[in-house]
């Protein structure tokens, strides 16, 4: 079965190791076989992997356009070891993560580490929150 790929002008795609950019306007693609296929929005720059969870992410990114993904195996699970010690709650995640990729589910893994990115944000939001209601709690008291 092809996957059938609808791209903006200026938009990229990679296509297994390739970084493919429209360069006119609005093309379809039709791609058949076997390669890793992330669209522009699925993918994620090395820069913009600032947390934890977006670390993560990456690594399975890797993995799936990588010929050898095996060469990332030990930085995944470092970095899940990491997440699973600083927040014990994302092993739900971390768990349906494993599953996709021991059973070669990349693309799948992906959007699971999608998940696991929006979970993270909402403990960051969570404890900026409580951090704020803390420091600000005492602000308005006088001493007696």
């Amino acid at each position: 079965m092809a996957l059938k790929v609808e791209l903006k002008p200026g938009e990229r795609i990679i296509l297994g190791d390739c970084v493919i950019t429209n360069d006119g306007s609005r093309s379809n693609l039709l791609i058949e076989g076997q390669a890793a296929v992330l669209r522009e929005k699925d993918i994620l720059v090395p820069e913009a992997a600032d947390t934890p969870a977006k670390r993560i992410y990456l690594t399975i990114q890797l993995m799936y356009t990588s010929k050898e993904p095996q060469i990332y195996h030990e930085r995944y699970f470092s970095l899940v070891r990491d997440i699973t010690k600083a927040a014990p709650s994302v092993w739900p995640y971390i768990e349906s993560i494993n599953n996709l990729l021991l059973t070669g589910e990349m693309y799948k893994a992906l959007t699971d580490a999608k998940k696991l990115i929006a979970y993270e944000q909402g403990l960051l939001e969570n404890a900026k929150r409580s951090a704020g209601v803390r420091s600000g709690s005492t602000a308005g008291r006088k001493s007696a």
